[in-house]
């Protein structure tokens, strides 16, 4: 290429019709907090060693959210091993979560879950927007004071594949902020394994980022109670059936 081919047009060997439709994609990095609420970003870049946001990020994060780092033991030729939490250590300790049901959920290659949301349990009598003004803003280390036992937070963390996660606040005069990043299971060692707690009212979303089935274990901090299994735009988790064999099924013609 020539000393000056930076003044040419690098396109005009194309068609005009191609050069009408061509864009070029930019390879400038945003700042962290604003690819967190957009693109995305790798967990380990926002996980925090202490409970709360990550330094510089308050204005981005969501109040309740924890992300932290998972020590994994390597065994090259045998497997590995990971750890979550301990009864008097680790960040569950920290902020007083204790889950009263523990699960763990396979998802396929190829397949998503969510937006899953449970309701916040607000005290009688009083104004949600305050409550959640005085809970996560006020007082936010007021661990004492939160209902984990009246409502569901989830604590999690993944054994394998690769995950994309969204989190979006929608409690009632809470900035609606959205949180994305990616998650490595145990089998891929790195920054990227980390442990998640999400707090009621917060929507979550999740689906797999790689070939590899996905495999997750969670703690709740009620048992499983159908009425607080809500959904927001969850059709991806549906197989539809074929157009054709649908009309079938309803009694039209399969042709």
């Amino acid at each position: 290429m020539s000393s000056d081919s930076s003044t040419q047009d690098l396109w005009h060997a194309l068609s005009e019709s191609a050069r009408d439709q061509l864009e070029t994609r930019s390879y400038a990095k945003a700042d962290l907090a604003t690819r967190l609420g957009t693109v995305g970003v790798e967990a380990g870049e926002i996980a925090t060693e202490t409970p709360g946001p990550k330094a510089g990020l308050e204005d981005a994060w969501i109040p309740g959210v924890e992300i932290f780092q998972r020590r994994v033991w390597q065994q090259r030729h045998r497997g590995w091993f990971g750890e979550f939490t301990r009864l008097t250590e680790g960040r569950l300790h920290e902020i007083g979560l204790n889950p009263r049901q523990w699960a763990t959920a396979t998802m396929f290659a190829g397949t998503a879950k969510g937006f899953h949301i449970h309701p916040p349990s607000i005290p009688e009598g009083v104004d949600p927007a305050a409550y959640f003004q005085q809970l996560f803003v006020e007082n936010p280390a007021d661990y004492a004071a939160r209902p984990y036992g009246e409502e569901q937070w989830d604590s999690m963390f993944f054994v394998q594949g690769v995950i994309e996660f969204l989190l979006v606040d929608e409690r009632t005069g809470m900035p609606r902020r959205v949180m994305r990043f990616i998650i490595d299971g145990d089998n891929i060692p790195g920054p990227n394994n980390i442990g998640l707690i999400i707090p009621a009212g917060v929507a979550h979303a999740l689906r797999c980022g790689s070939s590899q089935d996905v495999i997750m274990v969670y703690g709740t901090s009620t048992v499983f109670h159908p009425p607080f299994e809500g959904r927001i735009a969850s059709g991806v988790e549906q197989a539809p059936l074929p157009a054709e064999w649908q009309s079938y099924i309803n009694g039209g013609s399969a042709e």
